[in-house]
């Protein structure tokens, strides 16, 4: 399974950050990139530097026989056709493309395999458990509905 992460809380030239979102989603069923189930979109609070717009997220499931650094390239390169330029660590962005995992795959090397921050993010863990309730974190052995009992409390952001 691969799992890939969308954000978005600033407009650009896709429009709106829903637009965005929307359109990252419609770039990921072409070009040897096959959407298999995508979540539904999510309204969150940013995370790491609170200081900016609440973020449109979204989770969805991907095919493709790209390899992993493939893949990440072909992630940046939606970003920037998006309007994306890495100004700032945790800053507003018009799109952010994470690969989440990519079929159970553990590594250190770029891409950093599963993402680190998983565990710690209800905008992941939410629309993970949505769209696969079964899957099971690479290193931590646990789905994501047991990692998001774990932060429990913790506000996931408001569907949209």
């Amino acid at each position: 399974m691969i799992l890939i992460g969308i954000g978005s809380n600033i407009s650009g030239p896709w429009g709106n950050s829903r637009q965005t979102v929307e359109r990252a989603l419609r770039e990921l069923d072409r070009n040897q990139l096959s959407v298999v189930r995508p979540s539904r979109l999510l309204l969150s609070r940013p995370y790491g530097n609170t200081r900016q717009h609440p973020f449109v997220n979204a989770v969805v499931q991907i095919a493709t026989h790209l390899p992993p650094e493939a893949l990440l390239a072909r992630l940046h390169a939606i970003e920037h056709l998006a309007g994306r330029r890495r100004v700032r660590h945790w800053g507003p962005r018009t799109l952010d493309l994470d690969l989440l995992d990519y079929h159970g795959l553990v590594r250190k090397a770029r891409p950093t395999l599963p993402h680190p921050g998983i565990p710690d993010r209800l905008f992941v863990l939410v629309p993970i458990a949505e769209i696969a309730p079964r899957w099971l974190h690479p290193v931590q052995r646990r789905t994501a509905g047991a990692m998001m009992r774990r932060i429990a409390g913790a506000r996931p952001g408001a569907e949209i």
